[in-house]
């Protein structure tokens, strides 16, 4: 998907950005801007216009189609499979464009193609909001009000795109569940699961959601964020960037901590690009998020919910002893939530392994507290086993996200805060030297205090490099690191 941005100040027009992107083959034009009767912009889309005599036809034609094809000869749940059911309904459609409309041009006809696919194996219209990169999360709260979306740039907006009925929802919804082999009903009108591209969608039912039936659908970026990205944004500096490459080349562990959607898992995406080729690395996620270069030793798990009847389900923790009998180097865990998922945790560092995973917690002392205290229980003595936690940030008045702290813990299970964010400046200082940190570099390596501070000096020099010549790729990034 390509997008064509161009922002532009708010003027009498109202108009805040505008850009276009395509949908498929389908061009789709958007307008964002504010109007006197709404308190948050309104995120409009267009595509090219088909007549309502068209559309009457096409339905005809969705119709027809729809019975030709079996959905359930289809394991919706692969995307393999999905993929041969895509271009069969593509071909079939195809036909009959041209048997109802044989004066159409190829593009034409390739443009009512899509938005047939669209309509009939796609969200609808809420298909077109999929294919911006631009947006973060879609909501449907009910049939009555427009569906909302949460932009990078502009934060929450109102779409005007709106859903015919709550059975839009709940066809919508029954559809995800078929792909993955459960079911969401009355009796259960909760929903949790993933599409093939690695978004996570939540439904539920009405009355457990009392305005309507709902939906909710976190994007996976298909372009993951990188080192260098970081660096332009301002979430990190180099000198914080080379300190934590450092630590890793040196297979130190680390926990980054953050409230919710403060950037723990992108931060993680990024520091896994500093990983290197020959060693094996096993990655353990509830959603799809982590991306790493193509030739690394790279061995992903994902867990799985339980079927209808209670039982399949593979947690995180299983994964994570079953991982240490795979000989892994590193280990990234995507977040880790139970108490069961943090002792196997520290146990697999103890073991020799260095692991790698996120945690909610507002600051580094936080984060210590929820260690050591109730579900989590972490025996003070065990937290020197983590070298570092990096801290994230997000201003929820701005939206900007900055990683906060950076903190080493030290033998007694205190910390010593290296960095600190200051919002004032918009920068990160040098709270304090480091205690422990540093000791532990020069026992591995066997190098001097200078010697290894010009290591981390060429490390900026890199990251510079990557600045100075715009690498973002994370195949790009992991080639020169």
């Amino acid at each position: 998907m390509v997008i064509i941005s161009d922002a532009k100040k708010i003027g009498s027009s109202g108009t805040i950005d505008s850009y276009t992107f395509f949908s498929g083959k389908v061009e789709v034009k958007i307008t964002i801007k504010k109007t006197e009767k709404e308190y948050v912009p309104l995120y409009e889309t267009s595509v090219s216009i088909i007549s309502r005599s068209t559309e009457i036809v096409l339905e005809r034609i969705r119709n027809e189609l729809i019975k030709s094809i079996s959905l359930t000869n289809v394991k919706m749940g692969e995307s393999k499979d999905t993929h041969i059911m895509e271009e069969t309904f593509s071909k079939d459609a195809a036909i009959l464009i041209n048997k109802f409309f044989p004066d159409l041009d190829e593009k034409e006809q390739d443009f009512l193609t899509a938005y047939l696919l669209q309509k009939s194996l796609g969200f609808g219209n809420v298909q077109i909001l999929m294919s911006d990169n631009l947006i973060e999360e879609i909501v449907i709260n009910s049939a009555d009000e427009p569906v909302w979306i949460y932009h990078k740039k502009h934060g929450w907006l109102k779409t005007n795109i709106r859903l015919n009925s709550e059975q839009d929802t709940k066809r919508y919804a029954t559809m995800v569940g078929r792909k993955i082999g459960r079911q969401i009903s009355v009796l259960e009108p909760l929903l949790d699961a993933h599409l093939a591209d690695g978004s996570r969608v939540n439904a539920t039912f009405n009355p457990i959601s009392i305005n309507g039936n709902t939906m909710t659908f976190r994007k996976f970026s298909s372009e993951p964020m990188t080192i260098t990205h970081f660096l332009e944004f301002g979430t990190l500096d180099l000198d914080a960037a080379a300190l934590i490459w450092h630590s890793i080349q040196f297979e130190m562990s680390m926990l980054i901590s953050g409230g919710t959607a403060s950037g723990k898992t992108s931060m993680l995406n990024v520091l896994a690009c500093f990983f290197p080729p020959n060693q094996r690395i096993i990655s353990i996620e509830d959603t799809r998020e982590v991306r790493l270069p193509k030739y690394l030793h790279w061995v992903p798990l994902m867990t799985r919910l339980p079927n209808a009847e209670g039982k399949g389900e593979v947690s995180m923790g299983d994964l994570l002893v079953n991982s240490l009998r795979m000989r892994p180097d590193r280990i990234i865990v995507g977040e880790v939530r139970r108490k069961r998922e943090i002792e196997t945790l520290f146990e697999a560092i103890h073991t020799g392994h260095s692991c790698y995973a996120t945690i909610h917690a507002n600051d580094c002392h936080e984060t210590i507290n929820r260690l050591v205290n109730a579900p989590f229980e972490v025996p003070l003595s065990m937290l020197p086993a983590v070298s570092l936690i990096v801290n994230q940030y997000r201003n929820r008045r701005t939206g900007m996200r900055r990683t906060f702290q950076i903190a080493e813990i030290n033998k007694d299970g205190g910390i010593t805060i290296l960095r600190q964010y200051d919002p004032r400046k918009d920068k990160l200082y040098t709270a304090n030297k480091s205690k422990t940190l540093m000791e532990t570099f020069k026992i591995f390596s066997g190098l001097s205090t200078a010697q290894i501070e010009k290591e981390i000096e060429d490390k900026k020099r890199v990251l510079n490099y990557l600045l100075k010549h715009k690498i973002k790729t994370v195949d790009g990034v992991g080639r020169v690191i």
